[in-house]
């Protein structure tokens, strides 16, 4: 019986030689003292590599919000500068109307009030315009989709066809950026009158 036992220790041992490991259990190869070193080295490599990229996930974290931050602040700021230009134009208005509410004489009040008007239209376009803001003046131009708008056509021999004879409504640039196109009336040439 002996030796049955061994022999059967011995095939358990065989087998189990030949099977590969679980998935779970770790295989540990024997190592010379130079591969040791060497994998010390590489995890501690690995290690400072992985912090330095944490730093700078989290600098670039940082620098976003800070971007984000200050665009908005920019904006804000060029809003307040501009509302701060509008303001005495607001506060311009607000004279001419109380000064045709106090006139004595209905006839000079109109007149008061039309210049007044006229004034403040002057000052706000000086406030636009130092922004950036111009006015696009189709009147009499080639029509030009890139700035205009066509919003009808007139036949008419007095104009050459594609020319712009009327302007509705004005277009506006702000520096190079086309903001509203101007609505225009473009010429076209005359239809033939119908043979008789």
């Amino acid at each position: 019986m002996k030796k049955s036992e061994s022999d059967k220790k011995n095939w358990e041992a065989r087998a189990a030689a030949t099977q590969p490991p679980p998935a779970n259990v770790p295989v540990v190869a024997e190592l010379t003292p130079e591969q040791l070193e060497e994998l010390k080295t590489r995890a501690a490599k690995a290690d400072e590599h992985w912090d330095r990229l944490l730093r700078i996930a989290a600098d670039l974290e940082n620098f976003k919000k800070r971007a984000a931050r200050e665009r908005i602040e920019a904006a804000q700021s060029a809003n307040v500068a501009l509302l701060l230009k509008l303001l005495p134009v607001l506060d311009h208005f607000e004279m001419a109307q109380a000064t045709t509410q106090t006139a004595e004489a209905p006839q000079s009040g109109i007149a008061s009030l039309q210049a007044g008007i006229t004034m403040i239209q002057q000052q706000l376009k000086g406030v636009l315009a130092e922004t950036g803001l111009e006015e696009i003046d189709a009147n009499g131009k080639p029509f030009d989709p890139m700035l205009h708008e066509a919003v009808s056509q007139l036949e008419t021999d007095d104009a050459p066809e594609g020319q712009v004879v009327q302007q509705i409504r004005k277009g506006y640039k702000l520096r190079d950026r086309l903001l509203r196109p101007a609505a225009v009336v473009v010429a076209k040439k005359p239809s033939a009158p119908p043979a008789a």
